[in-house]
């Protein structure tokens, strides 16, 4: 970090193995994530609920190259989980972010087109052909949005195929 740590407690004393744990789990941030600038953790306890007793709210501001991340969780009574679940919590966000920094965003890869090759509509099934050549069965269960009735042969499909009993077929079929 470029900025050292900054720890504030709010409400009541942090105990030295308190502010340990929580340098700690700053560090682990650091080490995932080289370029934090900053760390900003306040630990509080607004309030005291008679059945639940205190509650410790723990918050983090990461700053970042191109914005700041900031955790806020639910209040919990134990304070050393309060703290685990709020650097949980940073540890993804700071994952996700440099995901994103690096472009691995995930793509969703489309399903594959075919055309419908023959269909038996009184027997409420068809057939199509993949772009290389495969003949696969469909039911008119499968037709997605469209009354099957309406399906032409020749007409592009969209498709997801599964491994049918006596062979592949399409789980969904939608109109291209």
């Amino acid at each position: 970090m470029e900025i050292p740590l900054q720890i504030t407690s709010r409400d009541f004393e942090l105990t030295e193995a308190m502010k340990s744990e929580i340098m700690e789990k700053a560090d682990k941030l650091d080490k995932c994530y080289e370029r934090i600038m900053r760390c900003r953790v306040i630990v509080e306890a607004p309030h005291r609920h008679q059945q639940e007793g205190r509650l410790y709210n723990v918050q983090i501001y990461l700053t970042v190259p191109g914005g700041e991340l900031i955790v806020k969780r639910e209040p919990n009574e134990d304070l050393y989980a309060a703290i685990r679940n709020s650097f949980e919590n940073a540890l993804r966000q700071l994952e996700d972010f440099a995901r994103r920094q690096r472009g691995d965003v995930k793509r969703h890869e489309e399903p594959p087109y075919a055309r419908i090759s023959s269909l038996f509509p009184e027997m409420g099934y068809g057939f199509i052909t993949t772009i290389d050549d495969r003949e696969i069965y469909f039911h008119k269960n499968s037709v997605v949005n469209r009354d099957f009735m309406k399906l032409k042969e020749g007409m592009e499909v969209r498709f997801t195929e599964e491994k049918g009993e006596k062979g592949p077929q399409a789980s969904s079929v939608t109109v291209a």
